[in-house]
């Protein structure tokens, strides 16, 4: 009788064991899938915050590149965001964001999610563009650019707090995130209303010939009227 008693809690221990050594391991990866995302949301936020000047594009034309049905500042003005390395900030900033989707899907975040996050650093990118053209024409924009940048932070920040609480509570905020879409949706409307009328007023004529003739300006700008 002992002999079996002693078998049967050997076969009980074990179990046990397996069952939290298994435990264990997926926590284990679960961590590290979330410092991968983490680590590469940094990086596209890094892209931004090394954005230098901006040079006239290299393209014979300019791009039409949109993100749903919004044309980007580069492609408008035909300009290109340059880093302090001298690399296309936009091209920089898809390849991070290219990655980050990668980690984010692997640990489980939704792809909906994602689509959020990105777009607000795509939204911020283009801002810090705008921000750069006003600074060229002597702050044409006034406190309106002040508005605009701060409601695009304000996005920013929003789908990467969506990302990160879904990231770490993905049950917890299930519910939650769907309210929070909603919102999100309504605050880059109001967003992207910014940032066309801002673009509007940098596109006026006078503006655009300023900006040309500038030192280092550029030179390539394409007018509304051209067909953008």
């Amino acid at each position: 009788m002992p002999g079996w008693m002693d078998l049967a809690y050997t076969t009980a221990g074990g179990v046990v064991g397996a069952v939290v050594t298994n435990y264990l391991s997926r926590n284990q990866e679960r961590r590290q899938l979330r410092a991968a995302v983490m680590q590469q949301l940094l990086r596209v936020a890094a892209v931004r915050d090394r954005i230098s000047d901006i040079v006239p594009s290299q393209r014979e034309s300019p791009s039409r590149h949109t993100t749903g049905l919004r044309l980007l500042a580069t492609a408008r003005f035909g300009v290109t965001a340059v880093l302090e390395d001298g690399d296309d900030a936009e091209h920089a900033q898809r390849e991070a964001i290219s990655d980050l989707v990668v980690a984010a899907l692997s640990a489980g975040v939704p792809r909906r999610v994602l689509d959020f996050a990105a777009g607000g650093e795509e939204r911020a990118l283009q801002c810090e563009v705008i921000r750069v053209i006003d600074l060229r024409l002597g702050g044409v924009l006034g406190d309106s650019l002040e508005e605009l940048m701060t409601r695009c932070e304000e996005y920013r920040q929003a789908t990467a707090q969506l990302l990160l609480r879904t990231l770490w509570h993905p049950w917890q905020t299930r519910w939650w995130r769907r309210v929070r879409l909603r919102a999100l949706r309504q605050e880059v409307a109001a967003l992207h209303r910014g940032q066309e009328a801002a673009m509007s007023v940098l596109a006026q004529p006078e503006h655009l010939d300023a900006l040309a003739e500038r030192p280092g300006g550029v030179r390539r700008i394409t007018r509304p009227s051209d067909g953008l």
